[in-house]
């Protein structure tokens, strides 16, 4: 279990020694890039790399349970027709 350990965190050091070199824009990408990506989806992680923040609504899907609330939170948002202008006004233009 101990070399599990220690071969994850060797990955986990590399991986994010490379990912910075794969990004496109230099102060964008890399390990949060691919979190952007991983987590959030194609649209988010090309968000995040043209400059936009993640929203904290988004991070909260993440947490297992937490996530169901705020997805369905969001699907009232999508329902009621809020649009990416709304959201830019509500909640800035760093994140939408």
């Amino acid at each position: 279990m101990k070399k599990f350990i220690a071969g994850l965190m060797v990955a986990v050091v590399l991986g994010g020694a490379t990912l910075p070199a794969m990004a496109i824009n230099d102060q964008r990408g890399g390990v949060m890039g691919f979190i952007a990506g991983c987590c959030f989806g194609i649209r988010a992680g090309a968000a995040y790399n043209d400059g936009k923040d993640i929203h904290w609504r988004e991070w909260c899907g993440l947490i297992p349970y937490v996530g169901i609330v705020f997805s369905i939170w969001n699907g009232i948002d999508g329902a009621s027709g809020l649009q990416t202008k709304d959201y830019a006004q509500k909640y800035g233009a760093t994140y939408y």
